[in-house]
């Protein structure tokens, strides 16, 4: 049997340049993982099955309520859609059992579908036996959704093109992060889609070079300035409580910035010390959503 961490990831900035011809978004983005995962159990068997593991959790709120509607465990789960893609590639059907624990909110922006693509695709290409090298896995990966070839590499990142384009940083320093979703999660689809109807006079790209550079050295007060999310606004319309979030997790104790992720509907809270974002967890005990305190990683997918 084969086990892995499939991590999630944040956005340190998130930035639109353009759109290809085909539609696709041309993208430049600071990504980092974050210790937060989902975990695969690979298995040898005849077919293939994917199974909800035990103690699941898909997105539990504060209150006892999910905030995030559940994940399926079908043909439509991007673990499932990596298999066929391997399949297809190589030209020959293999089975596997597959058990899939959710930790990674749904909706979320983190890239919790994606993370687990990327894991299934390390995992079956070993217990397969395809030997297929990560040039070909993030072909592969690309194909089943933007975000799946970032999460195959992990640690931070400059992304951009489709997100094709993966420029490693090294020796990303490690952050801690208080994480809240405040609210249901959204489509990405929807956002992006609400992104290309806003005017360009009101779209605030971030500076990711300078945010960039204040990750290189670790200067979080100036990254807080330049980090910045261009789909943020958009969200924020649909869901208001996102913005009630980020405005009560800057007003934590030694909080150096907040934002929202992806296309959310989660949002971050910057800490130096570990001590800082539990704190900032306790203050927001109350609320609804799901709510954890995680760090920065220097990978995305790693067997246990």
């Amino acid at each position: 049997m084969l086990c892995l961490k499939a991590r999630a990831k944040i956005n340190w900035s998130l930035d639109i340049t353009g759109r290809r011809e085909d539609g696709y978004h041309l993208m430049d983005m600071l990504m980092q993982s974050v210790e937060l995962h989902d975990t695969l159990w690979l298995e040898e068997a005849e077919d293939f099955t994917l199974l909800s593991g035990a103690d699941n959790v898909v997105s539990q709120a504060g209150d006892g309520q999910e905030s995030a509607a559940p994940v399926p465990f079908d043909e439509n789960n991007l673990v499932y859609k990596a298999a066929k893609a391997l399949w297809q590639y190589a030209g020959k059907t293999c089975g596997a059992k597959v058990t899939l624990r959710k930790g990674i909110p749904s909706g979320a922006g983190m890239g919790g579908g994606s993370a687990d693509a990327a894991a299934a695709l390390i995992g079956l290409n070993r217990l397969w036996g395809m030997n297929l090298t990560m040039e070909e896995l993030l072909k592969i990966g690309l194909k089943l959704g933007a975000d799946v070839p970032f999460m195959l590499t992990g640690g931070l990142a400059r992304v951009s093109g489709i997100g094709e384009i993966i420029r490693p940083i090294a020796d990303p320093p490690k952050i801690w992060l208080t994480l809240w979703q405040p609210c249901d999660g959204l489509s990405t689809g929807e956002i992006f889609s609400g992104f290309d109807g806003t005017p360009a006079g009101e779209v605030h790209h971030p500076e990711t070079d300078a945010a960039e550079d204040a990750l290189i050295r670790r200067d979080m007060a100036l990254l807080g300035r330049k980090m910045g999310n261009v789909l943020e606004k958009v969200s924020v319309d649909r869901r208001p409580e996102i913005a009630r979030a980020i405005e009560k997790l800057r007003a934590a104790d030694g909080c150096k910035a907040a934002m929202m992720t992806g296309s959310g509907s989660v949002v971050y809270g910057v800490f130096a010390e570990k001590e800082q974002a539990e704190a900032a967890l306790e203050r927001i005990a109350g609320e609804k959503g799901f709510m954890a305190v995680t760090s920065t990683a220097r990978e995305g997918v790693s067997f246990l």
